[in-house]
């Protein structure tokens, strides 16, 4: 009973910290100035957040083939969530997206 108990708390750990990366990845699209430190706050934080949350959700699971599935999953997005966000970022770069520099005023609400 108290493996149990102190699995239980565990996992919710996890996911309050799976909980907390994915709300800094949130305010970090807003208050970021322009798109390659928003996508920095996204690509590291969403893989953090989702990636603890799925922890969480594995150590909750009583079927041993759903925590198979969990664990795939999050080797899925620990391979494509970094090769995404960086392809985004050369993508941009090749664009001529530009990068913002202190002093410089932030890049207007309306071309977010």
């Amino acid at each position: 009973m108290a493996a149990s108990t102190l699995t239980e708390g565990f996992a919710v750990l996890l996911l309050a910290a799976g909980l907390f990366f994915i709300l800094a990845a949130v305010i970090g699209i807003l208050r970021l100035p322009d798109f390659f430190t928003r996508l920095h706050a996204m690509g590291k934080c969403d893989t953090a957040g989702l990636s603890l949350s799925l922890l969480g959700l594995a150590l909750l699971a009583g079927d041993p083939a759903v925590t198979v599935k969990l664990v795939l999953v999050l080797l899925l997005v620990a391979v494509a969530n970094p090769t995404a966000t960086h392809a985004l970022a050369r993508a941009a770069s090749r664009a001529g997206v530009k990068v913002w520099r202190p002093g410089e005023p932030a890049e207007p609400a309306g071309e977010r």
